[in-house]
């Protein structure tokens, strides 16, 4: 591997720069400007991306004479009032001039970024290593007709999913409790649509996301893994618009229309999951999927309806230029209720699962000058999981089986952005955030209540953070920061570091490196009380600085990138060390009355990523190494042992074509197998823990989708995919665990989990 790293390294090197600035002879003399264009993309090896409505019917001639494309472009700009946007060296945006001029490039933005077109365009790496992902702008991706962003996510070098599910994050050797995910200054704790086959959001009102895994900028907290920053456009539309589309798992539309023009706006979505009106290929095999191992899978005498929806609102409001209000609310909800029955004892078994999580919040953005800018934010998530099993025999209830799970989250921020003449800017602010979360289980036997187990604490959160971000340092560009939390009931104080810097080697080729300490006090645990269901044994837990210590992570991250001429390279590695993660033993009932051990983790790893752009196609490679080692004092005698979500080693590659109304992507996922604990013939697991290994995982994906114009004059354009996810129908197992009953005396039952069959999926499209 490391000599594989310096030919590739040596490769780079030797790879010619840009060209943007070099001086060539050129001019044209009354021809159409898509000509001139065409002609500008061979002369300067450069893509220019635009309408056919700006240009429409214009002619230009200019003097030939040597040039460099700067000057050529700002000539243009001026002979046809045409504003062009440098997306990065290599490709350039073209818009129509609206009223007063604007500069045709943006030093400031062009320099902040690294790599542009990370994977597809519409995907971006900057300095302060934030991937930067725009789902309208989003190209396709192989398996994907829609920007699912969490599955997008999945892309990325270091981040998998060993469940095969969009919402289970794995970054860098985290768990998904350990990602921060928000939407519209929203904390959201939902664990995803159809049991995490299905993102939570709805990606055709996103404007940006933002995805960080190192150098976290300090005004992010409580999580040690990463961030997932979603936001929907906080602007005044200008104009009437909206969409609605369909696909094999759900339907959706939304609207978004301005109320008092350049004042107030509003913008509505909802999406319902579309089995109850007809069934696909992809609804059916993410349920075989989903409740594979479980009574609804195996029984023949059952009967489950099962519904997901989403609806989000927006308003924003403009005061005045310096002014913005927006509200933001957020509804995700999920439901089940299966019926099975046992002919032989007559009896009746129920089902009932409740999931949701619901959201608003309130931003004030203020400008105080040119140069200073505050964020003003205030939300509040609210999340609730409610499960009953109930038995009875005919109209009589036998017993209720309960568990619940409730995350009450109340937050508040304020941030000050300074910004200084040299393109410097500090950064300031106060949070406070309020926690409440509690779980219970309860059994109800002839009217009598057993409590089984139940927990409820709260934490209050005051938080200070700075950060400076510094671009006139000679040597390197660097941000860092610090943020300072004070946590109310333990009386603790702690500081988080921060530090992410950026070194140009030579032009196109830069070396960073990172370091970060976080704490993080919410976290899910794994209980192991079986139900009749076996679904959603994830709950939310706070920590209470006994069984539950606020996680400690400390971070170091180093690697290079090159980005120039249609190669991208980017090579990263990491070290992790976690203190204060907790393992939830088999069964509540039991003899230990201490169910939590409390250790420590380390986590070591590389990500690798080479893409190559050739006309029309874009093919990219990435490849991963990740070793986690866990240790706790009363497992396995204290000694290391290999914590069972690693994927030790991961291979993900793609090749797209893409015409401007037709697109098409296969790809390639490969990794090794998670690891297992083998059971022993009397039922008992092996004293050496997670020593087994499953089989490689393999899938192919294909994708495709064409876009079409319905009316020009009405802007009213659509879209329809195609995809299948598992081309080849591989059977590759995801898992292999053990449940119990609450007996202290009960076996292990082994349960193996399989990947998603060959699946097809379609989407149509529209949007106006």
């Amino acid at each position: 591997m490391r000599q594989l790293l310096v030919i590739f390294f040596s490769f780079f090197c030797l790879t010619s720069f840009s060209q943007n600035q070099s001086q060539k002879e050129i001019g044209f003399e009354n021809i159409k400007v898509i000509d001139a264009f065409a002609i500008i993309e061979k002369t300067y090896n450069v893509k220019i991306s635009f309408t056919d409505k700006i240009i429409e019917g214009k002619r230009i001639s200019i003097i030939f004479k040597s040039r460099n494309l700067n000057e050529l472009l700002s000539i243009i700009s001026d002979e046809l009032s045409l504003n062009f946007e440098f997306i990065n060296q290599k490709y350039i945006s073209v818009t129509e001039k609206k009223e007063e001029k604007q500069p045709f490039i943006d030093e400031s933005i062009l320099s902040e970024i690294l790599i542009n077109s990370y994977l597809a365009k519409g995907i971006s790496k900057n300095k302060n290593a934030i991937y930067k992902i725009n789902p309208k702008e989003l190209e396709i991706l192989p398996g994907l007709i829609e920007a699912d962003i969490l599955e997008s996510l999945q892309e990325l070098p270091g981040v998998n999913s060993p469940n095969e599910t969009a919402t289970g994050l794995n970054v860098r050797g985290g768990t998904p409790d350990q990602n921060q995910i928000i939407w519209d200054g929203i904390n959201i704790f939902h664990s995803g649509h159809f049991f995490g086959m299905v993102s939570y959001f709805n990606p055709n009102i996103t404007s940006d996301i933002e995805f960080l895994n190192k150098g976290v900028n300090p005004k992010y907290g409580e999580r040690i893994s990463s961030v997932v920053n979603i936001s929907t456009s906080n602007n005044v539309a200008e104009k009437f618009n909206g969409g609605a589309g369909l696909n094999g798992i759900s339907g959706d539309f939304f609207l978004e229309t301005p109320i008092i023009k350049n004042k107030l706006s509003v913008m509505v979505s909802f999406r319902k999951s579309i089995h109850d009106y007809f069934s696909s290929n992809a609804y059916e095999n993410f349920e075989d999927k989903v409740f594979q191992s479980t009574v609804i899978h195996s029984s023949q005498n059952s009967e489950e309806n099962f519904s997901f929806n989403d609806m989000t609102y927006k308003i924003n409001y403009a005061l005045n230029n310096n002014n913005l209000f927006s509200l933001s609310y957020i509804h995700i909800d999920n439901d089940l209720h299966h019926y099975n029955e046992n002919t032989q004892s007559n009896e009746l078994y129920q089902d009932i699962l409740d999931t949701e999580n619901n959201g608003f919040s309130a931003t004030w953005r203020k400008k105080w000058s040119e140069k200073i800018n505050q964020l003003t934010t205030f939300s509040s998530s609210y999340f609730t999981h409610n499960y009953e099993f109930i038995t009875q025999t005919s109209a009589q209830v036998n017993k209720i089986f309960n568990k619940e799970n409730f995350v009450n989250n109340n937050f508040f921020s304020t941030e000050l952005s300074i910004n200084s003449k040299s393109n410097n800017t500090t950064l300031i602010g106060f949070q406070y955030d309020f926690k409440n979360v509690r779980y219970s289980f309860r059994e109800v036997i002839d009217k009598l209540v057993f409590i089984l187990d139940e927990n409820n604490n709260t934490i209050n959160t005051f938080s200070f953070f700075a950060e400076h971000k510094n671009r006139t340092f000679s040597f390197f560009d660097f941000n860092v920061g610090f943020r300072g939390n004070y946590y109310e009931q333990f009386k603790e104080f702690r500081i988080e570091p921060r530090i992410i810097i950026t070194k140009k080697l030579f032009n196109n080729l830069k070396f960073q490196a990172s370091a970060d300490i976080k704490n993080q006090t919410i976290n899910q645990i794994d209980e192991t009380l079986v139900s009749n269901l076996s679904l959603e044994n994830k709950l939310w837990r706070l920590a209470d600085g006994t069984d539950s210590p606020i996680i400690n992570s400390q971070q170091f991250t180093a690697g290079i990138l090159y980005d120039s001429n249609g190669w991208s390279f980017d090579v990263d590695s990491y070290y992790k060390k976690n203190k204060g993660i907790s393992a939830l033993k088999l069964g509540f009932q039991n003899n230990n009355s201490n169910r939590f051990d409390i250790g420590e983790q380390y986590i070591s790893g590389i990500d690798f990523y080479l893409k190559k752009n050739f006309n029309h196609f874009k093919t990219w490679v990435s490849y991963s190494y990740l070793d986690i080692k866990n240790k706790f004092p009363n497992i396995k005698e204290n000694e290391f042992f290999i914590a069972n979500n690693q994927i030790q080693q991961a291979i993900s590659s793609s090749i797209a074509y893409k015409t401007r109304k037709f697109q098409i992507a296969f790809g390639w996922k490969w990794h090794t197998g998670t690891p297992f604990t083998k059971l022993e013939s009397d039922g008992i697991l092996d004293d050496d823990i997670n020593e087994e290994v499953l089989s490689n995982y393999s899938r192919f994906d294909f994708s495709s989708i064409y876009h079409f114009s319905i009316s020009k004059k009405n802007n009213i354009n659509g879209k329809i995919g195609f995809s299948v996810r598992n081309l080849f129908n591989k059977n590759n197992q995801l898992t292999r665990e053990y449940v119990s009953d609450n007996l202290s005396n009960s076996q292990l039952t082994q349960i193996d989990k399989f990947s998603l069959k060959k699946t097809t999926n379609f989407v149509l499209r529209f949007e106006w």
